[in-house]
C-alpha cells in the first residue's frame, strides 16, 4: 500500500467518522479513527498476502500509541505524574507496535497485556479516606445507635 492510498484511507475514514459523530450520542476522535482504521486495514491486507510497506504501518501504529498515551493522560488522577505515565507507556507501546509489524505475536500480545495492566494500575484513582468531620460524627452516632 503506497503513501497516497494510505493518506486517502485516513481521510476517507476520518470523514466517515466525522459524519457518524453527528448522529451518535458519544463522540469518537475522527482522525484517530482514520489512522487506526487505516493500520487495521493494512494489517488485514498483509494477512491476506498483499505487500504492505512496513515503514508506513509502523508510523501509523506509532501515531496511535502516542495518541492513546495523550488521551489517557487526561484521565490520570491528580497525584499521578504525566511524565512518568508517558515515559513508560510510549516506549512499551512502541515495542508492541514494532512486534506487530515484525509479526512477533507473542511479544506483541505480551506488551498489550502489560500496557493494559499498567493503564489499569496507573489510571485507577487511589482510595481516599473521607476526613470530613461531619461524616465521622455521623458514623460514630450510627455505631452508638444500634
Amino acid at each position: 500500500m503506497n503513501l497516497p492510498i494510505v493518506i486517502l484511507s485516513i481521510l476517507a475514514i476520518t470523514g466517515f467518522v466525522w459524519l457518524l459523530n453527528r448522529m451518535i450520542p458519544y463522540k469518537v476522535c475522527a482522525l484517530c479513527a482514520g489512522v487506526s482504521g487505516t493500520w487495521l486495514l493494512m494489517l488485514g491486507a498483509r494477512f491476506l498476502g498483499y505487500s504492505i510497506d512496513p515503514t508506513i504501518l509502523a508510523m501509523l501504529l506509532g501515531a496511535s500509541v502516542v495518541g492513546i498515551a495523550y488521551t489517557l493522560e487526561k484521565k490520570l488522577p491528580q497525584d499521578r505524574s504525566p511524565l512518568l505515565w508517558k515515559t513508560i507507556f510510549i516506549p512499551a507501546g512502541f515495542i508492541g507496535a514494532y512486534a506487530l509489524v515484525q509479526t512477533q505475536w507473542f511479544l506483541s500480545a505480551g506488551m498489550l497485556v502489560l500496557l493494559l495492566a499498567f493503564s489499569y494500575a496507573f489510571l485507577k484513582a487511589p482510595e481516599q479516606k473521607e476526613t470530613n468531620k461531619n461524616v465521622e460524627d455521623l458514623e460514630e452516632k450510627m455505631k452508638q445507635c444500634c
